[in-house]
């Protein structure tokens, strides 16, 4: 089974940044799609943005200009690079992994991202 462990969130005011990173362990395959979704109070989980192992993106439009995605495949790690935080921005952020020709998703605990004042 691929374990997914993130890190980097946290507290921040508005206008600040911070960076997400997941390492991916256990996996079998190098292609693979890697990203972030995110999960506010109340609210139904949404894509931010995912990165294919051929440097493929595709980002939300409410992060477009602000937010990064960037990887490692050697290392099967993913980076979420957020600048110019909003309140709006807080949430449980989730790693996500998906092999290719697989339906299968895989899921990090999620990271707490605040922001506020």
């Amino acid at each position: 089974q691929v374990q997914l462990v993130e890190s980097g969130g946290g507290l921040v005011q508005p206008g600040g940044s911070l960076r997400l990173s997941c390492a991916a362990s256990g996996s079998n395959f190098s292609i693979n799609v890697m990203g972030w979704y995110r999960q506010a109070p109340g609210q139904e989980r949404e894509l931010v943005a995912v990165i294919t192992s051929a440097g493929s993106t595709k980002y939300a439009d409410f992060v477009k200009g602000r937010f990064t995605i960037s990887r490692d495949n050697a290392k099967n790690t993913v980076y979420l690079q957020m600048n110019s935080l909003k309140p709006e921005d807080t949430a449980v952020y989730y790693c996500y992994y998906k092999r290719q020709f697989s339906a299968k998703d895989y899921w990090g605990q999620g990271t707490q991202v605040t922001v506020s004042s």
